[in-house]
């Protein structure tokens, strides 16, 4: 008498890893204040006016007490909304 099979097993075929895949090159960003570039410090804004939620003064790269709004962390990726921020920044009054 012949040896029987599961069912299951004759129905699946074995699991193989692909073959090697080949990846295209990663580049780490660069460093800087440039969109898509990886920030160099932490960025805050200090927060004031009603309700505390107005970012007044510059940029600074250590908290700078009280109610503040961190913009990037350092190596965080700087998105066109950070850069917008820092750019009204310096318009207020420096970065």
């Amino acid at each position: 008498m012949a040896a029987r099979t599961s069912k299951d097993s004759a129905e699946q075929p074995e699991q193989t890893p692909p073959a090697a895949t080949v990846r295209t090159q990663e580049y780490a960003a660069g460093t800087g204040w440039d969109v898509g570039q990886t920030a160099p410090e932490d960025a805050f804004r200090a927060l004031g006016g009603e309700g505390m939620t107005t970012p007044v003064g510059p940029v600074v790269h250590e908290h700078p007490g009280g109610y503040a709004r961190q913009v990037v962390t350092k190596g965080g990726l700087v998105t066109d909304g950070v850069r917008r921020e820092l750019d009204k920044a310096e318009q207020d009054g420096g970065a």
